[in-house]
């Protein structure tokens, strides 16, 4: 059996309604500011660490290896190295269990992992016709080659390309992510009343939590703007006042006609960052930490793009395998609210036989989730989906409600868009 990996004080920034609070701070900035602090509640010196790995998606073209510019940022000396994960959605994972690996192969003995995500800016891109005309007009030499290129010029080369849309699209499906949630919705034949009931859920328990402090356990208050000395210290995406009627008032976004995911069933965009120090659990005994959890074993997989949704299914069907667990052997479980629908659908095919037999190859299905044990305090609908932080998040949230609760084992999962799963098993003991 491998070493487990020791999970140290993990944090994170509050999450932001995209295009709001957070909208102009960059997404090395963001990085930066939680990385430091992460590293500063470990109780090791900066050149203790070996080496910085961060998920991110967008990939900002201004901080190429966004990974090192947030390990320079945040105190790290020009010597530890940083690099870049993206996995999609389980980018935040990918940081943790890419660091775990290369502690097993010796490769090194502390990580700095995490995850971060600036949704606001997503840039707005020019389309290849205007690519073609600037290129064309920058080699024009003279007055009349220039002005014969303007010219050609047409309004419509100045359409712009949300690259947000383009990057929740998958390019070999041609569907957006959430018209996915749709042929889960057809699939399973879950209904637009059932989704929005799961989404009022999802507000009520996190807005709980969030009276309760118990998200302020994980935060860490991010300025916001320094003139006017605002400093974000909560989540808000999180409605307390969410109600039934508002949800059903919305209309679908991804199938106007037949459709019936909506923004109020959907996770939110949003921009967020999350950090943690991963060392082996030997090497958390010589140094005399004692961890927030333990990285046990995970599980990444494949599958149909067009019903991605289904990758915690999937993800953990190999995890328990692997490792030979069943549900019975976990008391609390954090699957991504990646759409309200897309939770629902895997709770109907976790204890599917017939599922099971026909897409797993198993001979018996995993089992019936307990929902009292699934996303205690909420998830992405109420408090958004910073889609290359949100791994990270799920991983230190579920290790700080397992020490809450007196309980021992948890199950992080979440859908990747592209159709992968990803499914992480830890402990707290």
């Amino acid at each position: 059996m491998r070493e487990r990996m020791a999970i140290i004080e993990g944090v994170r920034s509050p999450i932001a309604k995209a295009g709001g609070k957070f909208k102009d701070i960059q997404a090395d900035t963001l990085g930066a500011r939680v990385v430091q602090e992460a590293v500063l509640r470990s109780g090791l010196d900066f050149d203790a660490y070996d080496e910085v790995i961060i998920g991110n998606v967008a990939q900002p073209s201004h901080a190429a290896n966004i990974a090192r510019v947030i390990a320079l940022k945040a105190g790290f000396s020009a010597g530890v190295s940083a690099y870049t994960v993206n996995r999609n959605c389980a980018s935040g994972m990918e940081s943790i269990t890419s660091a775990s690996e290369k502690i097993l192969a010796g490769s090194g003995s502390v990580y700095l992992c995490g995850g971060v995500e600036s949704m606001s800016n997503v840039p707005l891109l020019f389309g290849i016709q205007m690519k073609h005309f600037l290129e064309t007009f920058s080699k024009a030499k003279t007055l009349k080659q220039k002005l014969t290129t303007l010219s050609h010029f047409k309004p419509s080369y100045l359409r712009p390309i949300i690259g947000l849309m383009q990057g929740l699209r998958d390019p070999v499906s041609g569907l957006m992510m959430g018209s996915t949630a749709e042929v889960l919705a057809q699939d399973f034949g879950i209904g637009r009343e059932e989704q929005d009931l799961f989404a009022l859920k999802s507000h009520q328990k996190a807005a709980a939590a969030r009276e309760k402090g118990l998200f302020a356990q994980e935060i860490v208050p991010i300025v916001y703007d320094l003139d006017k000395a605002k400093i974000m210290e909560h989540d808000d995406g999180i409605r307390a006042d969410q109600t039934p009627e508002a949800l059903a008032r919305l209309h679908p976004f991804f199938d106007p006609v037949n459709g019936t995911v909506t923004a109020g069933n959907s996770s939110q965009i949003s921009d967020a960052a999350a950090a943690l120090t991963l060392m082996s659990e030997s090497e958390a005994k010589k140094r005399g930490i004692e961890p927030l959890g333990y990285l046990s074993g995970f599980a990444y997989t494949g599958l149909d793009p067009k019903r991605m949704g289904m990758g915690p299914l999937f993800a953990t069907a190999k995890l328990f395998k692997t490792m030979q667990l069943t549900l019975k052997d976990i008391d609390l479980i954090e699957m991504n609210e990646a759409f309200a629908v897309q939770v629902l659908a895997n709770l109907i095919a976790f204890p599917s036989e017939r599922y099971a037999k026909t897409h797993l190859n198993l001979d018996k299905a995993l089992g019936e989730i307990d929902e009292s044990t699934l996303n205690v305090n909420g998830g992405a609908v109420a408090l958004g989906h910073p889609v290359g932080m949100t791994g990270t998040r799920l991983v230190i949230h579920l290790l700080k409600e397992l020490r809450r609760r007196n309980k021992e084992r948890g199950l992080a999962t979440l859908c990747v868009g592209g159709g992968q799963g990803a499914s992480l098993f830890l402990e707290v003991v």
